[in-house]
């Protein structure tokens, strides 16, 4: 079953790039738009906001459909949007284009998670997701830091235009390798989805990601600028860093499929306590270049550690309703995006110095930590069932 696993990776990578490369082309992207910094910064939050609403709107609208037609639509969705972005005449048109390609993401990922389950074993099921996920990984270590890389020579449309073709090639893919799943997965009505993402043990790692997963976003949105300005980095070493951000993130990533399915309550702690003291060694140590780069790969693979571990506490927590509860978890870290991103250009705003950002992000990995606690309790009360979710009814 790897290649259906292999071709909604290539899905992923697709979205962590549109989702990513705005990040380190924003100064770019700023200065051909005529606008500042923190204002850019937006076209990071927009993208979010668009996760946010489009992942539990069109999960709960698309609750009768089958998962492979469902995913190449969306798909389709996301590269007409992404080439709208590309051909954006001005930045208000280039805002709302990132909204509108930001809608897909959480109900794919969403989608896709149910799909990858239920071609495997249940105590395989997050190491299938975070296989799924690492195409979102890769394209940090690959699209994100060839974005910044090429900007010099190339417009960042242009960007904008591979990705799009990326979403065509990932439609194409799914729709060769990934199997009729309308045998194995069984529709839901969406008032049972909605009904059964109630509990606490739903709504608290939602929130608890929201905020916590926000510390990396506000140090990582304005990382490039602080890497030119503070660190004194030229674009080849700027790139390299972000490579390098990329393979943490994958190898949180691999760890933290291995950490949901054994301890994901100690796991998740850990998480938000590395992603804190990180930070703040980073806040102190930027001006340095070898520091600074380290830096970044810690915080990568303390951070990606927590995505695993949510995805795994909101399938125990919604068995009954996996399409939506995975893609609320997406929409809780895009909100956690839109956070960090605004609260460091806020920051910024005020007039604090280009590494401020990073400092907001040890304060919301903290309370990420503290928000921790109840809901290890949670976790702790409730006796988490040996079973499929109800909607997958077998697996291969």
């Amino acid at each position: 079953m790897r290649m259906p696993l292999f071709a909604m990776s290539i899905g992923a990578f697709g979205i962590g790039t549109a989702e990513f490369a705005i990040m380190g082309i924003l100064p770019q992207v700023a200065a051909s738009q005529g606008v500042s910094l923190a204002q850019a910064g937006l076209a990071v939050s927009a993208y979010a906001v668009g996760v946010v609403l489009g992942a539990p709107l069109l999960t709960v609208a698309t609750t009768r459909v089958p998962r492979k037609p469902l995913l190449i639509g969306l798909m389709l969705a996301f590269a007409a949007a992404n080439l709208a972005t590309a051909l954006a005449p001005d930045f208000g048109f280039l805002l709302g284009s990132r909204f509108i390609a930001g809608l897909p993401h959480g109900a794919f990922f969403g989608a896709a998670a149910v799909v990858g389950a239920s071609l495997v074993s249940f105590d395989r099921r997050a190491r299938a997701i975070s296989g799924i996920m690492s195409g979102l990984t890769v394209a940090t270590i690959i699209g994100v830091p060839l974005s910044a890389l090429v900007i010099g020579q190339f417009s960042w449309r242009w960007i904008f235009a591979a990705v799009a073709a990326l979403g065509l090639v990932a439609a194409a893919a799914i729709w060769a390798t990934v199997p009729d799943t309308r045998g194995v997965i069984v529709p839901t009505k969406a008032a049972d989805e909605i009904r059964a993402i109630r509990s606490k043990r739903v709504v608290l790692p939602l929130v608890t990601g929201a905020v916590g997963f926000g510390g990396m976003f506000a140090a990582y949105t304005y990382l490039t600028p602080i890497l030119e300005d503070v660190t004194g980095m030229g674009p080849v070493a700027i790139a390299i860093t972000l490579a390098v951000f990329g393979v943490g993130l994958t190898l949180g990533n691999v760890l933290g499929g291995h950490v949901a399915d054994k301890a994901p309550i100690q796991g998740l702690f850990a998480a938000f306590a590395s992603i804190a003291t990180v930070l703040l060694a980073m806040y102190f140590s930027m001006d340095n270049p070898v520091l600074a780069i380290a830096g970044v790969l810690l915080m990568a693979t303390s951070s990606s550690l927590v995505g695993p571990v949510m995805q795994r506490l909101l399938l125990d927590g919604a068995h009954a309703a996996p399409s939506l509860a995975s893609s609320l978890h997406h929409a809780a870290f895009n909100l956690a995006n839109a956070n960090g991103a605004w609260l460091g250009g806020l920051a910024l705003t005020l007039g604090l110095s280009l590494t401020a950002p990073i400092l907001v992000g040890v304060g919301l990995a903290l309370a990420g930590l503290v928000l921790s606690i109840p809901l290890a309790r949670a976790h702790a009360e409730a006796a988490v069932p040996n079973i499929a979710p109800a909607e997958l009814v077998t697996a291969s």
